[in-house]
């Protein structure tokens, strides 16, 4: 199958967000395991992910605003997801 050079191969729906999913278990279970508890663990794992997301993204040439998933979008979940996991993990000021 011949690409061109200006289109990268895009996935299914489906598989990307098996892919994301698979990742987030990955995390999950290394963050189980840090040394500095679990929610500061995942926050940093998540935030190492949105960077890896970005550059694969870039790498690969991907669109931003695209009609199908890709690695943009995938940074933009783990960037939310680290969001909500900073904001349980941070101490209330009451």
């Amino acid at each position: 199958m011949l690409l061109s050079a200006d289109k990268a191969a895009e996935l299914p729906a489906a598989r990307v967000l098996l892919r994301f999913l698979l990742r987030m278990l990955v995390l999950i279970l290394f963050a189980a395991f840090g040394s500095i508890g679990f929610g500061r663990s995942l926050a940093a794992l998540l935030w190492m992910t949105t960077i890896l997301c970005a550059v694969l993204a870039m790498l690969r040439r991907e669109r931003v605003f695209a009609a199908s998933l890709n690695h943009w979008d995938e940074m933009i979940g783990y960037t939310a997801l680290y969001c909500a996991v900073m904001a349980l993990i941070q101490p209330s000021g009451n």
